[in-house]
């Protein structure tokens, strides 16, 4: 494996759960909580298990952020 490639995703979920961190508000949040987990779907193909990244990607990306967007609606309407 290049190491180079490694450290460069491993750099980039970094960066991206920063950003998910620093984001307060939860309807914001939502947009940047998908990108964090498209970046550990490529890092999890970059280490080579496919499985986990098809996972992350159908759960983290897709049905979380979805359902917290549906959270805060639903809560807001109180």
């Amino acid at each position: 494996m290049n190491t180079a490639l490694l450290l460069m995703t491993l750099l980039l979920v970094a960066v991206a759960a920063l950003v998910v961190v620093t984001t307060h508000d939860p309807r914001r949040q939502a947009a940047p909580l998908s990108v964090f987990s498209l970046c550990l779907t490529v890092l999890f193909v970059v280490f080579q298990a496919p499985d986990v990244a098809l996972s992350e990607l159908a759960v983290g990306a897709a049905v979380v952020p979805l359902l917290v967007l549906l959270t805060v609606r639903k809560v807001g309407r109180r």
